[in-house]
């Protein structure tokens, strides 16, 4: 085992009715047999065989030590015994693996966490009423506030805010959150080997609000919060208008943008990186990586989720294992 320190990096395998389970042991399939033992899956051992099957996948199920695919099984009651299916008790099952993880982590067993798509819907009639991961992972971590970064090979995007409306993400769009936004956003570039991060921060308003034509949020919360980071001897520049400052990222310009809300931010890295971005989590006290798409209760159980989001999941959480934070000063 090569992850960190012999831990591996732990998996949880998303809704059990979803095609978590499935583009999860695809992905481990894929790897080579003397990479899979960085990894263990937290889950269901029924529904990955289940998957396994769907998947025509030949490989066994087994505890940490064994030879093939590292099961860290926990056992929800009442699952239902097919894929596909809208359920509170799949809901509960991914907040009882998340929370498996995330003590597994914070106990130093684990290197990391990558997790599979969970549903929203299931989640909160399950009684635990949270956004998402994101939401979920800073409560069970003590944390107030954390970040959502979306990481491809030629575009990375943090998220001022995430999944909340759009006249509260304005809101909270305040010199505080961005000035903090950005140095989050420095910090996890300097630790992945960018020396120098070069940042913009496009603007929340059309052409920047045009000195105040079409609203003031730009000169008042955004243009603050740069001159403040550039003052602290970060490489950042904007507000900059938001319909040209992703292409100039993606030309080369910027190593990372600072999206004011989850549109913003979601639509143009999907545009350019749709079955390879990697959704990271930022300003936790554990590594977690993602990701990037739903539980597609359409096409769960019949062998046809794509795991390659997978793969791109797992190769940055190795990448996060292989780079301490602890050795990244601001």
């Amino acid at each position: 085992m090569t992850a960190s320190n012999n831990r591996p990096i732990v998996i949880t395998m998303g809704d059990p009715s979803g095609v978590g389970p499935e583009v999860t042991v695809k992905a481990l399939a894929a790897l080579g047999a003397g990479e899979r033992p960085d990894f263990a899956v937290i889950g269901d051992r029924g529904v990955l065989a289940r998957a396994l099957a769907a998947s025509g996948i030949d490989l066994p199920l087994v505890a940490p030590g064994g030879d093939g695919i590292v099961v860290i099984d926990v056992p929800v009651r009442d699952l239902p015994d097919r894929f596909g299916v809208l359920s509170p008790r799949c809901g509960e099952a991914c907040f009882q693996y998340i929370r498996t993880a995330v003590e597994w982590a914070q106990a130093g067993k684990a290197a990391g966490i990558v997790t599979a798509p969970i549903n929203k819907e299931a989640l909160n009639s399950a009684g635990h009423h949270y956004d998402g991961h994101t939401g979920l992972l800073a409560h069970l971590t003590g944390q107030k506030a954390s970040w959502m970064l979306l990481a491809s090979e030629r575009l990375n995007v943090i998220h001022v805010s995430t999944h909340v409306s759009l006249r509260t993400a304005i809101d909270r769009a305040k010199p505080e959150r961005v000035l903090e936004t950005i140095r989050t956003g420095h910090r996890h570039l300097r630790r992945m080997g960018i020396d120098s991060p070069r940042i913009a921060v496009a603007g929340i308003n059309p052409h920047c609000g045009e000195s105040g034509l079409f609203g003031t949020e730009d000169d008042d919360n955004l243009a603050p919060a740069v001159a403040a980071a550039r003052a602290e001897g970060i490489d950042v520049v904007g507000p900059i208008s938001a319909d040209t400052v992703y292409y100039r990222a993606y030309s080369g310009v910027f190593d990372l943008v600072v999206a004011q809300y989850h549109d913003q931010g979601h639509i143009p890295i999907k545009l350019v990186a749709f079955d390879t971005a990697v959704n990271v989590s930022l300003g936790l006290p554990i590594d977690r990586s993602s990701v990037d798409h739903g539980t597609a209760f359409d096409i769960a159980g019949t062998g046809r989720a794509n795991h390659v989001n997978m793969l791109s999941a797992l190769s940055y959480a190795r990448g996060l294992a292989k780079n301490p934070r602890q050795a990244v000063s601001a």
